[in-house]
């Protein structure tokens, strides 16, 4: 939002003593204006399982549903123009 950048780094240390050090002096500290925060990092979550895809039955196309003026020919017209699903409901609409 800001256009700056977020700015985080991760630093490693020879033992947890001067980690530990280094948190408790630069958590909170000023920096160019911006507030550092400093502090363990946490190990990296496993990852999800992927996600099954299951198929749902299709539902028929809009042009052979009951109702529509037309059938498939004026569908068909329709597409060629280079229509949208939102300007075919429209155009279902009007037929009515």
């Amino acid at each position: 939002m800001t256009g700056r950048p977020r700015g985080f780094a991760f630093a490693e240390f020879s033992d947890a003593t001067r980690a530990a050090d280094a948190i408790r002096r630069f958590d909170a500290f000023e920096l160019r204006g911006r507030r550092l925060r400093v502090n363990d990092a946490d190990d990296k979550p496993p990852a999800r399982a992927p996600r099954v895809f299951t198929p749902q039955p299709a539902e028929p196309a809009p042009f052979m549903m009951e109702g529509f003026a037309g059938g498939e020919q004026n569908y068909r017209a329709f597409n060629r123009k280079g229509g949208s699903r939102r300007g075919l409901r429209a155009k279902k609409r009007s037929l009515r």
